[in-house]
C-alpha cells in the first residue's frame, strides 16, 4: 500500500471521536502520518537545502495572509509551539518550518540561517530565537528580507509537513513595506510548483481580501490554492450561512477548498491557554456550533483536518511532480556539463580538495622557476641573454675607464716634481702617490657596480612576477601575495650584494697581485723592450726564469714607464671586477633568490587560508565556480532521489 492509499484509509471525521490524549497530539497532529510520506517530504527538504530549488521549481507550500488573518495562529496549532506575534508585520523573512515526527525521542529545535545553526530543546524558545534571527537579518523594525530562516521541530506529536511562511499583507504605508512583501509573496507562489495556503479571517469580506486577490494573479483558476478560515468565533450573527457557502466554494471556487479553524486568539494567550487545551476549545466549539458542526462531519474543520488535508495535498502534489523533477535535472545536468566543457579548469569547490590543487599549481610555478635557473627559458624571453647585454654595458664601461685612468697618470708624471713630489730626492718616485690613482680610480667604479646591480633586479624581479602572473592570474590574492614575496626576496638580495659588491670594490683598494700575474702581463708587452732588456746579456731572471730578479726590476723602475705598468695593473682589476660583479649578481639575484622563492613557496602552502588564496576574481572564474557548484547540486540531487525510491 503507497502512501495515498494509507491516506484514503484515514477519516478526517473520525479524528474527534480518537481516543488519543490531547497530550499526545500537541500541534492537533493525529498519529495518521506513515514512514511512506516522511521519505518524500524529506527529499524535497533535501532539495531545498542544497539550493535545487534556485534552478528548478520544488514542490512546496507558501503560507500568505493579511495581516492580523490568524497565520500565526495556525501555524502554531500545526507546529505545537508559540511563534512571533505583535503589531504590524511580524514576520520580516520567509520562515522555513519543517514538521519532523519522531517515532520516540525528546522534542528537539534547530533554527538555521546566514550560515549559522543553533540547536535547543526549550519549545519556549522558538518565540526567542526567531525575532533575533528577523532583527539579525532585516536589520530593524522596518525591514524586510528575502533570506531564508529554516526551524526544524522534530518531535512524536508533530505530522511531517514543510511550510515556508511569508510576511503578512499589510496596506498600511510604512516606508517600502507593502512592496517589498508583495514581491516577495509573488516570488514563492508565481512558482507552479508552489501550493498556495492562503489564511483569511471569516468575519471580513472574503472577495477583498489582498492574500487571496494575490494568489488568484498567479493562480487564476484556483488549481494551486487552499483557503483556510480563520476566527469562526468572530462571525457576526446572521453571517453563518455566507460562511457555509464561502467553505462550500460557492463564493469562491478553490479546487483544493476550504477548511475553517478557530486557533487560540489573543484572550486565551493572555490567560495563558495551552494549545493542547485550545485544540480541545476548538473541537469542542465546533460540536456544538449550530451551522458549523456539519463541516467538522464534512472534514473540512479543525486543525486535525487541516493537517491532513495539507500533508495529502503536499505528498500528492510532490508525487505528481516527481517525473516533472527527474527530467529537468537530467536536463539541467545535461546544460551545465555542456557549458562547463567551455571553461579552464579551476579549483575544486569542496574544501579537502582545494590544498591538494593548490599544492600543485605551486609546484608548477616552482618548475618553472627552476628551469629558468636551468635553461634561462621564459616564454619568448631568455633572461641570460637579458643579463649578458647588461654585464656587456659594464664591461664597456670599465673598459672604457682605462683611457681616462690612463691620461690621469701621464698627466701626474708630466706635473710630478710640481704637484706630488714630497720630501723624497731629486729623482725618486713615492710609491704612495701613484697607489692612490689607482685607489681613486677603484672607488669611483662603485657606483656604476650598483647601478648594474639595480637594473638586473629589475629584470629578474620582472621574469620572476611574469611567471607569478602567468602561473596564478586567475587568483588575485595568491598572485599578490607570491609577488610581494618575490620582492621581498629581491630587496635582501640585493643588500647583500650591494654589500658585497662595496666590499670588494674596498679590497681592490688595497693594490695587490701576485708577481706572477704581473710578470705574465709584462712579458706580453712592449714594457721589456723600451729599456732593452731583450739584447742584455745579463741573468735577469730567478733561478726560475719566470720572475724578474732585483737587477731586473732596476731597469724597469723608471719614472717614465709607470704610465705603462700601471695600465697593466688595470687589465688586472679589469678581468677581476668584469667577471666577480657579474658572477656575484647572478649567484645572489638569480638563483640563490630562485631558491629561496622555492622554498617559501612550499612553506605559504602550510597553514594557509587556501580558499582565500584561491578566490578567482575574473567573470569567467566567477561563472565556472557556479557551473561547478551547480553541477555538484545537480548530481547530489540525483543521488538523493535514487536512494529515495
Amino acid at each position: 500500500m503507497d502512501s495515498q492509499d494509507k491516506f484514503t484509509d484515514y477519516n478526517c471525521q473520525g479524528a474527534e471521536s480518537s481516543s488519543l490524549s490531547f497530550s499526545q497530539t500537541n500541534g492537533a497532529i493525529h498519529n495518521h502520518f506513515t514512514e511512506s510520506v516522511q521519505p518524500l517530504i524529506e527529499l524535497i527538504d533535501s532539495l531545498r537545502s542544497i539550493g535545487i530549488d534556485k534552478h528548478i521549481d520544488l514542490p512546496s507550500i507558501a503560507v500568505v495572509g493579511d495581516q492580523s488573518s490568524g497565520k500565526s495562529s495556525v501555524l502554531e496549532a500545526l507546529s505545537g509551539v508559540a511563534l512571533p506575534r505583535g503589531s504590524g508585520i511580524v514576520t520580516l523573512c520567509p520562515l522555513e518550518l519543517k514538521l519532523r515526527k519522531l517515532k520516540n525521542g525528546k522534542w528537539t529545535g534547530t533554527i538555521s540561517y546566514n550560515g549559522h545553526k543553533e540547536c535547543f530543546d526549550d519549545p519556549l524558545k522558538v518565540d526567542k530565537l526567531v525575532k533575533e534571527a528577523q532583527n539579525k537579518i532585516a536589520g530593524n523594525a522596518f525591514g524586510i528580507s528575502d533570506e531564508l530562516i529554516t526551524l526544524e521541530i522534530l518531535s512524536p506529536d508533530v505530522c511531517d509537513l514543510t511550510l515556508i511562511d511569508l510576511p503578512g499583507i499589510s496596506c498600511a504605508p510604512v516606508h517600502d513595506q507593502p512592496e517589498k512583501v508583495k514581491n516577495l509573496i509573488l516570488k514563492y507562489i508565481a512558482k507552479s510548483e508552489t501550493i498556495i495556503l492562503v489564511v483569511v479571517p471569516c468575519n471580513v469580506d472574503v472577495a477583498t481580501t489582498e492574500a487571496l486577490r494575490i494568489a488568484h494573479e498567479v493562480d487564476p483558476e484556483g488549481y494551486r490554492t487552499l483557503a483556510i478560515l480563520t476566527k469562526p468565533d468572530l462571525t457576526d450573527r446572521g453571517d453563518e450561512i455566507d460562511v457555509l457557502n464561502i467553505v462550500q466554494g460557492k463564493v469562491i471556487p478553490l479546487s483544493k477548498g476550504y477548511v475553517i479553524v478557530r486557533c487560540r486568539d489573543q484572550s486565551d494567550i493572555n490567560n495563558k491557554i495551552p494549545l493542547s487545551k485550545a485544540m480541545e476549545m476548538e473541537m469542542q466549539f465546533f460540536r456544538n456550533h449550530n451551522y458549523f458542526s456539519s463541516l467538522l462531519n464534512d472534514g473540512k474543520a479543525s486543525i486535525q483536518c487541516l493537517a491532513y488535508h495539507l500533508t495529502k495535498e503536499l505528498v500528492n502534489h510532490i508525487k505528481k511532480s516527481l517525473p516533472y523533477l527527474i527530467e529537468q535535472i537530467h536536463i539541467k545536468l545535461l546544460t551545465v556539463e555542456r557549458e562547463l566543457k567551455n571553461y579552464d579548469q579551476g579549483p575544486p569547490l569542496e574544501e579537502e580538495k582545494m590544498g591538494p590543487f593548490l599544492s600543485g599549481i605551486i609546484m608548477e610555478f616552482s618548475d618553472q622557476i627552476n628551469e629558468l635557473i636551468r635553461t634561462g627559458h621564459s616564454k619568448d624571453k631568455n633572461i641570460y641573454a637579458l643579463l649578458r647585454l647588461e654585464f656587456k654595458k659594464w664591461d664597456m664601461y670599465l673598459r672604457g675607464t682605462e683611457v681616462s685612468f690612463t691620461a690621469k697618470v701621464y698627466q701626474m708624471i708630466d706635473k710630478y716634481n710640481e704637484m706630488h713630489r714630497g720630501r723624497e730626492l731629486l729623482t725618486f718616485s713615492d710609491f704612495c702617490e701613484f697607489e692612490s690613482v689607482i685607489k681613486d680610480h677603484v672607488a669611483a667604479l662603485r657606483d656604476p657596480a650598483i647601478a648594474t646591480l639595480k637594473h638586473v633586479r629589475e629584470i629578474v624581479q620582472n621574469v620572476f612576477t611574469d611567471i607569478c602572473y602567468s602561473s596564478f592570474d586567475r587568483y588575485p590574492p595568491l598572485r599578490y601575495i607570491v609577488s610581494k614575496i618575490i620582492n621581498d626576496i629581491q630587496s635582501k638580495q640585493e643588500a647583500k650584494v650591494e654589500k658585497r659588491i662595496k666590499e670588494f670594490i674596498y679590497m681592490e683598494q688595497v693594490v695587490f697581485t701576485q708577481d706572477k700575474i704581473l710578470q705574465q702581463k709584462l712579458d706580453a708587452s712592449d714594457v721589456p723592450q723600451k729599456t732593452g732588456m731583450d739584447t742584455c746579456h745579463e741573468n735577469l731572471y730567478d733561478d726560475d726564469d719566470t720572475i724578474l730578479n732585483s737587477k731586473g726590476c732596476a731597469l724597469l723602475d723608471t719614472r717614465y714607464l709607470i704610465p705603462d705598468k700601471l695600465v697593466l695593473y688595470h687589465e688586472i682589476i679589469y678581468q677581476r671586477l668584469t667577471d666577480y660583479t657579474p658572477m656575484l649578481i647572478i649567484l645572489f639575484m638569480l638563483k640563490d633568490a630562485a631558491k629561496i622563492l622555492q622554498h617559501q613557496m612550499l612553506e605559504l602552502r602550510n597553514g594557509a587560508d587556501v580558499a582565500k588564496l584561491l578566490k578567482e576574481d575574473s567573470e569567467q572564474g566567477r561563472r565556472r565556480a557556479d557551473l561547478k557548484q551547480h553541477l555538484e547540486h545537480l548530481i547530489k540531487a540525483q543521488k538523493l532521489i535514487s536512494k529515495t525510491f
